[in-house]
């Protein structure tokens, strides 16, 4: 499966979810391989920071730029999941891996600023259904507030129905340090002394799997 991730606006934890999805999959027995499609290469970083660390289980990476749609169609014939980066804004990467993949997340906080964006996003779903028509989309909230008594996961939640073409999951990923903590171990939560930030990636992708 190539599973997409993207967003319309930087700092909504694309590459936080895409690396900790990956070692979710792989603690499940999966042969994952991680796509960096972004030139900042934080997905790189944290990859190259496993692997030195001798962390396992491995994950295969790549790095990749441009027209990404060959590249993942060929790496899903070799992987059973491929997990793909891809830069905080409407790119190349992210139109041409939208053709190729199964499944996306759109990360967005529940910001004003973030919401804003998905009206583009719903656009640019629409166009690639065109050429891609099975293309599943999810919207994920992050960074959200672990204050219980916050409105913002309602408010994102009601703004969301505007947009049919977008789903909201179900599982929320709140603001919690240790998804910062294990970046530069080059692990993911699951393999951290978080309960509930582990709770959170475990629930995340037996959602996505479901």
């Amino acid at each position: 499966m190539i599973l997409l991730i993207g967003s319309q606006k930087g700092g909504a934890g694309k590459s936080t979810i895409a690396v900790n999805l990956c070692v979710e999959f792989a603690r499940q027995g999966l042969d994952v391989c991680l796509v960096d499609a972004d030139a900042q290469r934080s997905a790189s970083r944290w990859h190259a920071d496993r692997e030195e660390s001798g962390v396992t289980p491995t994950i295969a990476s790549v790095e990749k730029l441009g027209n990404i749609r060959d590249t993942l169609v060929d790496l899903d014939t070799r992987y059973e999941m491929v997990v793909v980066d891809v830069a905080g804004k409407d790119s190349k990467e992210m139109r041409t891996g939208m053709t190729a993949a199964h499944k996306m997340i759109v990360t967005v906080r529940p910001s004003q600023f973030d919401l804003d964006t998905l009206p583009h996003m719903s656009d640019l779903v629409e166009q690639v259904r065109d050429f891609n028509p099975d293309l599943e989309v999810r919207v994920l909230l992050t960074q959200a507030p672990t204050n219980p008594n916050g409105s913002e996961r309602t408010d994102a939640g009601e703004y969301l129905s505007d947009y049919p073409g977008l789903r909201s999951m179900q599982t929320i990923i709140h603001e919690r340090k240790a998804y910062r903590d294990v970046i530069g171990e080059g692990k993911g939560v699951v393999e951290w002394n978080n309960p509930k930030a582990r709770g959170e990636v475990m629930e995340l992708a037996a959602e996505l799997m479901a």
